[in-house]
């Protein structure tokens, strides 16, 4: 069945779902647009806050009928809580709603992001190498990527498939090089674009990081997306968040994005760890000669100015560049090398900072 017509027939099905206040789910002003990818399918309920508890049952009933229409692929519902769709029939009278506090991930001990305030900064690239660079510390890793716009991990890490899903619906996550790892971009067809709206995109992150089988992990790298949006606010309302470090080139157009990231996690008091500057300078591989393509010590600069550590400078090399393409990182491909070392040296900073890890 093609797409399209998957989509239509579940919604075609979700005419049985009755909602409260009486209706179907079907015609109600607050379902979104069904996505449906190789190996998911995916839509949001948009409640008045509050409602959700009443919904909770239409969301099952929602799922479950999707779930027999669409084999082996995965089911995501969510619930979103917001200003009430325009559709929504009868005013319902509640109390204030509850919201749900910081709760940990079962069997992750810490979780660290990376983040960045705009794109191209090499972002991904760091998450991946600091992810092998803490499991070469001896500490089990995992890692998710939430750039869900922009999912680069799969190709960092050259996974191959999609990742399995249980009986009961869990993601088991890819291995790759002893880590850990999740992506959205291994359910996507190639070049599919993922045409969410917040609430999709933040629902999608709570569920491939909380029903994906991770087993006991030290600690979850998640790389986020750029900037200060949905997700990273999703992540840090819901999740206990560890500590973020900060990726960013060495020039002003970088740092001045980045400077909001900092500002955004500092308001809402997750620790923040350090900024990494990426693409530092170039050694000509020729003659030996330095060249600070972006200009110098610009990130190391504004750490200082905004009283938060400094975490250290990978050069811009074609080592990395071509084993990012080929989905073999430094710490992989060459582990004693300078960039190896590098990362490894910033994960032993981050590392420091973090509480105890009990083992």
């Amino acid at each position: 069945m093609a797409d399209p017509d998957l989509a239509a027939a579940i919604k075609s099905a979700l005419a049985a779902v009755e909602i409260p206040g009486g209706g179907d789910l079907a015609g109600y002003a607050g379902l979104s647009d069904i996505i449906v990818t190789p190996s998911a399918v995916a839509f949001a309920i948009a409640v008045a806050p509050g409602m959700e508890a009443a919904f909770g049952p239409a969301r099952e009933q929602a799922a479950a009928a999707a779930q027999q229409l669409v084999g082996t692929r995965k089911v995501m519902v969510s619930l979103t809580g917001g200003k009430p769709p325009a559709k929504a029939g009868p005013n319902f009278s509640h109390g204030k709603p509850v919201l749900p506090g910081k709760t940990p991930v079962p069997g992750i001990k810490r979780i660290i992001a990376a983040g960045s305030g705009k794109g191209g900064v090499g972002k991904s690239t760091t998450a991946v190498n600091l992810a092998l660079a803490l499991q070469a510390e001896g500490l089990r890793v995992g890692l998710l990527d939430a750039d869900l716009y922009g999912p680069s991990i799969p190709k960092l890490l050259a996974l191959e498939g999609q990742p399995a899903i249980r009986d009961d619906g869990i993601f088991n996550p890819h291995d790759a090089f002893g880590l850990k790892v999740m992506s959205i971009g291994s359910m996507l067809a190639k070049d599919q674009a993922v045409v969410w709206r917040g609430p999709m995109a933040t629902s999608a992150l709570r569920q491939l990081l909380r029903e994906t089988a991770w087993g006991d992990l030290d600690l979850l790298v998640v790389d986020l997306p750029p900037g200060t949006g949905d997700i990273q606010i999703s992540l840090f309302q819901q999740t206990v968040v560890d500590g973020v470090i900060i990726v960013s080139t060495p020039q002003d157009l970088a740092l001045i994005d980045a400077k909001k990231a900092i500002d955004m996690i500092r308001r809402f008091n997750v620790p923040l760890l350090g900024l990494v500057e990426n693409m530092s300078y170039f050694i000509a591989p020729d003659t030996g000669t330095r060249y600070d393509i972006f200009g110098s010590g610009g990130a190391e600069r504004a750490a200082a100015d905004l009283k938060m550590p400094f975490l250290g400078a990978i050069p811009l090399v074609m080592s990395i560049r071509e084993g990012s393409d080929a989905g073999t990182p430094p710490l992989v491909s060459a582990p004693g090398g300078a960039e190896a070392t590098a990362y490894r040296a910033i994960g032993q900073q981050v590392l420091a900072q973090l509480p105890a890890i009990p083992r």
